[in-house]
């Protein structure tokens, strides 16, 4: 079964980049709420979502939903199905394979195409151009978003920086297991004021001038960005709602993805608390005494990752490594604490990994008690609470910046 740590532990690369900009005349420069004081009409602003095994039947906890895409100003749109949903990350990342639209490029002044890298923690990455589309999900649209196209057969050799890792392109259902990914994260940009400077952008966008692609800066208008705070309204946050599942899970779970916090009867608060974050999105997990500063919550993680199994004293699978597989279900309680000072207990449950994935004939895809290490006893400080953290409960993301309900400003996590 695919293993998938959501983005929010991606690898980047920095350097000293040359001072080229995309996108704004100033790399300093960026957009702004499209909030007013005067709100359009109500729309829809829900839409389904599943967990399931999803398009290459191998992505447990997987959560997916479908993305319609549109040329710029115009009615030539395409939904694709089998997008994954995750709050680890920010923008929309579509596989070539999945878009037969003919959508325009982002290019600098001298009509070279943007790219984009993407490198994750495992030494794999998402490679292609950046391009333009209006973004329409349930009732709301943004309009004109960047977003990345994965390339099938890259236009031009992925540059080394992001190689390095040593992992694979994940170009293709196959590797991914989604057909893109849907990243409505904590954040407004994938960079953000980071690839503004040359002094501080990693290596994550490119421009390939006589084929040989280098690593630029990106003004915030250009970058790829999550479509939810491009939204007239309902854009300061999302709400995942998803059902209890059983023990021993469940072939498919339906739920709901709902837009906008506080804006609507279908998305307030209720009992729900807020739990601020650092510039990362991460909060603090305390565990036998212990502080994990860098944990976060991520529908992008199909596991609970947390410590190791030496940390534990729980076995990894031996056919499965980087699973937990204890003889019998173990049960722990965190307790986590935002900035803002809010504090409350998180108890959870760890099963066999080998039992769960031959439970039901290998026919299930939903499991809240599934779990996997995140590193070693001195690399791992956080605490990742994937697609499990999300049975039964109601997730709210805020997005920076964007105010919502009681006076509250993101970035935050409720629930």
């Amino acid at each position: 079964m695919k293993r998938w740590v959501g983005w929010r532990k991606k690898l980047i690369f920095f350097a000293l980049l040359p001072a080229v900009c995309i996108g704004l005349t100033t790399c300093g420069g960026g957009g702004s709420s499209s909030s007013s004081s005067s709100p359009p009409p109500p729309v829809s602003n829900s839409q389904p979502i599943e967990v399931d095994l999803g398009p290459a039947n191998n992505y447990v906890n997987g959560l997916f939903t479908s993305v319609t895409v549109c040329a710029p100003g115009t009615s030539n749109c395409q939904t694709i199905p089998d997008v994954l949903v995750d709050t680890g990350s920010e923008g929309l990342r579509l596989l070539s394979s999945a878009v037969t639209l003919s959508l325009p490029a982002e290019t600098d002044g001298n009509s070279n195409d943007l790219q984009e890298c993407m490198s994750f923690a495992d030494g794999s990455y998402l490679w292609g151009p950046v391009a333009t589309a209006d973004v329409q999900l349930a009732g709301e649209k943004a309009s004109s978003v960047p977003i990345q196209i994965v390339s099938a057969n890259p236009s031009y050799a992925v540059p080394s920086q992001c190689t390095s890792g040593g992992g694979s392109n994940e170009n293709t259902v196959a590797s991914l297991g989604a057909n893109g990914i849907l990243g409505i994260g904590n954040f407004r940009h994938d960079c953000g004021t980071a690839c503004t400077s040359s002094s501080t952008a990693p290596a994550l966008y490119y421009l390939c001038p006589n084929s040989v692609c280098g690593a630029v800066t990106v003004g915030l208008t250009a970058q790829v960005q999550n479509p939810v705070w491009l939204f007239s309204r309902d854009n300061n946050g999302v709400l995942i709602s998803l059902p209890s599942v059983s023990a021993t899970g469940a072939p498919t779970v339906a739920g709901t993805l709902i837009f906008g916090i506080g804006t609507q009867s279908d998305n307030a608060l209720g009992s729900a608390v807020i739990y601020t974050t650092d510039s990362s999105g991460n909060f603090q997990a305390t565990y036998n005494g212990i502080a994990y500063s860098n944990s976060y919550i991520d529908s992008g993680s199909n596991a609970l990752y947390f410590l190791d199994h030496n940390t534990l004293g729980i076995p990894d699978c031996s056919d499965n490594p980087g699973w937990y597989c204890p003889s019998s279900t173990v049960s722990y309680t965190v307790t986590n604490t935002g900035l803002n000072g809010a504090t409350g207990p998180v108890s959870f449950n760890i099963a066999n990994a080998d039992s769960l994935f031959s439970s039901n004939g290998g026919n299930n895809a939903a499991f809240n008690d599934l779990g996997g290490d995140s590193g070693t006893s001195t690399s791992s400080d956080y605490f990742d609470f994937g697609i499990p953290f999300f049975y039964g409960r109601n997730v709210f993301v805020g997005i920076n910046g964007q105010p919502g309900p009681n006076g509250s400003v993101g970035p935050y996590w409720a629930y």
